[in-house]
C-alpha cells in the first residue's frame, strides 16, 4: 500500500495534468511499474495476476490517468512474453526505461521483404505515446504487393514492436478526462523491421502462469479493475462532499464488482496450477460480467452525480475530474461492443 502522504503527493501532481510531470515518471521508473508483469531475470517485477491486479485498482484510486497509463503499458509490456528470448534481452536490456505502448488496432500494413518487414501506417490511441520507448502496433501482412490470407479467408496479421525513432507522434488527444494518458496517434512511414521484432497474440515463449492467460481474459480484467479503482476515488470524493442514500448503491456495485475479480482472477490462477484449459465459454462469462458490472457502476455515478452541485461540475475540481476520467476510460472499445 501506499502511504497517505505520498498518495496525496501524487494525486496532486496528477491532478489536471496534461502530461504528467517528471516527478511521477521517475516515482513509476523506481516503483517498476511498467513491469508489473516482467519476468524478473528482465529486471520485472514478476506479479501474479492477483497482486498485479491489486497494484492498478490503487493507482486508478489515486488518479485515472496514472492507472489506465501504467495499465495499458504494462499491459504492452506483457508482450514480453510473446518476443523471442533473445530479442525480450535486447528490448529489456534497460527495464526501468522500457516502457511500450500502443494501438490495438490494425491500421497499417507491413510487406514482407525476405526476413524484414516495411511498415507503413497511421494507428490511433497509443495510451503514454509521450512516454513511450517502444511502439506496439498490429498490420496486415503482404507480399509481393498482395494480402496474406489465413486459411479461413481473413487478413494475415502480425504484431510488431518499433523503437520510438521509428515512429512519428500526431497529438490528437484531445479529451475531456484521462487528459495526462496522452493516448495520441501515431505514424509509420517505410520502416524496416526484421521479423524478430514481431509477435503473435497467445504464442509465448516465457514459462511464468501470467502469459498462459488468454490474453481477451487479461485485457478485460486489466481494465474492469481500473473502472473500479477510479469509482472507488469518485465515491470518496462524493462521500467528502455529502452523505447521501445514493452513495450505498454505488458502494454496493463496487464491493460486487471487487468480489467478481478477486474471485476470477484467484480461479484463473487456480485453472493455470491445475493445466486445466481456461474455455472460450469461460473467457466470454468474464466479458458479459465485466461489462455488466461496468455499466452498473455507470448508472450509480451517473445518479449520483446530480446530487453532488454544481462543484462536481466545476473545471479543476477533483469530482469533475474524475468524472470525466471515469467516461473517458470507459469509451474503450472492447467495453462499448
Amino acid at each position: 500500500m501506499i502511504e497517505d502522504n505520498k498518495l496525496q503527493a501524487l494525486r496532486n501532481l496528477c491532478f489536471d495534468a496534461n502530461i504528467f510531470p517528471e516527478e511521477v515518471l521517475t516515482w513509476i521508473a523506481e516503483e517498476n511499474l511498467w513491469n508489473i508483469w516482467v519476468p524478473k531475470k528482465y529486471g520485472g517485477l514478476e506479479l501474479t495476476f492477483t497482486e498485479g491486479l491489486t497494484k492498478l485498482r490503487e493507482l486508478a484510486g489515486i488518479d485515472g490517468s496514472l492507472g489506465w497509463t501504467v495499465t495499458l503499458c504494462s499491459g504492452a509490456n506483457y508482450f514480453i512474453g510473446n518476443l523471442e528470448p533473445e530479442t525480450a534481452k535486447e528490448i529489456f536490456q534497460k527495464p526501468r526505461t522500457t516502457i511500450l505502448g500502443g494501438s490495438g488496432g490494425i491500421f497499417g500494413t507491413a510487406e514482407k521483404l525476405g526476413d524484414n518487414y516495411k511498415i507503413s501506417g497511421i494507428w490511433r490511441y497509443a495510451t503514454g505515446a509521450s512516454y513511450l520507448s517502444h511502439f506496439t502496433l498490429n498490420a496486415k501482412i503482404y507480399e509481393n504487393g498482395k494480402a496474406l490470407l489465413n486459411e479461413d479467408g481473413a487478413p494475415k496479421v502480425r504484431s510488431f514492436v518499433l523503437p520510438k525513432e521509428e515512429v512519428q507522434i500526431i497529438e490528437d488527444w484531445n479529451t475531456m478526462g484521462l487528459k495526462a494518458s496522452v493516448t495520441h496517434s501515431f505514424e509509420v512511414k517505410n520502416a524496416l523491421i526484421p521479423k524478430r521484432f514481431s509477435f503473435i497474440y497467445n504464442e509465448f515463449y516465457q514459462p511464468q502462469d501470467i502469459f498462459k492467460i488468454p490474453f481477451s481474459a487479461f485485457a478485460d480484467l486489466t481494465l474492469w479493475i481500473n473502472y473500479i479503482g477510479i469509482a472507488e476515488h469518485f465515491l470518496d470524493e462524493a462521500n467528502s462532499e455529502k452523505s447521501l442514500d445514493s452513495l450505498k448503491n454505488l458502494e454496493k456495485s463496487i464491493s460486487a464488482a471487487n468480489q467478481k475479480v478477486a474471485k476470477y482472477s484467484e480461479n484463473i490462477e487456480e485453472k493455470i496450477a491445475g493445466g486445466e484449459e481456461i474455455t472460450k465459454d469461460y473467457i466470454g462469462e468474464i466479458h458479459t460480467l465485466a461489462s455488466n458490472s461496468v455499466k452498473n457502476i455507470s448508472s450509480n455515478i451517473i445518479e449520483l452525480y446530480p446530487c453532488l452541485g454544481v462543484k462536481a461540475s466545476r473545471k479543476k475540481q477533483p469530482l469533475n475530474q474524475v468524472f470525466c476520467d471515469y467516461f473517458t476510460a470507459t469509451q474503450h472499445h472492447i467495453f462499448t461492443k
